[in-house]
């Protein structure tokens, strides 16, 4: 997981833009966690102030400024020895990162050949017939920030740093990488479904793209209510909102999320903090949080 610093065209820290309720970072942080089963890593620059991240959020000093992914790459990898063997990396600035997208492209280095027949190309083979690299190849585009990569990779990329070779490409051609054109992304019926254009990879550069990606509305998601929650005229079937947050959804349905309610994400991952990032097609269930309810 990589944290981006100030950008020279933003003129502002992307880390801390918001974004329907929640800043770039604590959404990606957040979305990262709900696809993943392991730990959320951000590598920030050298003294970089950041915005408020769940708690369990690992932060580490990118140690050279300047070297580009490769380094920042080498840094989260490192980072996760000995508690990942597979890593999702992505930049701060993918306000549309959809969970589906995640788990589509992780669940390709647990395959052999890269997930043939499921679309993969693998620039070779390694000596269990997995890749080294899941590289979606979306929109037209190489997209290095919204990878997999098995976190034994830090030694290669650490090397490659030293050696003044920054560019991802040079990482890619040392190990095995298949490649994930859109037909292969969107093999996967939730990626089909709720993010059809690939939108999980649409990054912002320009404060003109942060103004457009602001300007969409917040993900389409359904609410329902359980047990006392649902009494007193609150409707007990689902309702169909947008809500960027856990806790702007509770607002859509007139609910105060407190210490009280507890929320189901998709009838399986159950969160306090309201502060959890949604996504399209979620389905979030509030319930009493207190005993008997």
């Amino acid at each position: 997981m990589l944290a981006g610093g100030r950008s020279s065209r933003m003129g502002t820290p992307k880390a801390a833009l918001e974004w329907h309720g929640s800043t770039l970072l604590r959404r990606t942080v957040g979305i990262v966690a709900r696809a993943t089963s392991g730990p959320v890593v951000v590598v920030r620059a050298s003294g970089q102030q950041l915005p408020d991240l769940p708690k369990g959020t690992t932060i580490v000093d990118d140690p050279r400024e300047g070297k580009g992914p490769v380094q920042g790459i080498a840094a989260g990898l490192a980072a996760l020895a000995g508690q990942a063997e597979t890593v999702f990396v992505t930049s701060t600035d993918l306000p549309f990162l959809h969970p589906a997208f995640i788990r589509r492209v992780l669940r390709v280095l647990d395959q052999p050949d890269g997930g043939e027949p499921e679309g993969g190309q693998p620039d070779g083979g390694g000596p269990d017939g997995r890749p080294d690299v899941a590289l979606p190849v979306a929109r037209g585009y190489p997209q290095p920030l919204a990878a997999a990569y098995r976190a034994g990779l830090a030694g290669l990329a650490e090397r490659l740093v030293k050696e003044d070779r920054l560019r991802p490409a040079f990482l890619f051609s040392e190990c095995t990488t298949a490649r994930l054109d859109d037909a292969a992304l969107k093999t996967d019926p939730l990626i089909g479904a709720l993010d059809p254009d690939l939108d999980s990879v649409v990054n912002i550069n320009t404060p003109e793209d942060y103004q457009e990606a602001r300007a969409r509305p917040a993900p389409e998601v359904t609410v329902q209510l359980f047990g006392a929650l649902a009494t007193g005229g609150s409707p007990r079937g689902p309702q169909s909102t947008r809500a960027g947050t856990v806790g702007a959804a509770a607002s859509a349905v007139h609910l105060a999320f407190d210490r009280h309610v507890t929320a189901a994400l998709n009838g399986d991952q159950i969160t306090r903090d309201g502060a959890t990032p949604l996504a399209a097609g979620d389905t979030v269930y509030f319930m009493s949080a207190d005993a008997g309810g």
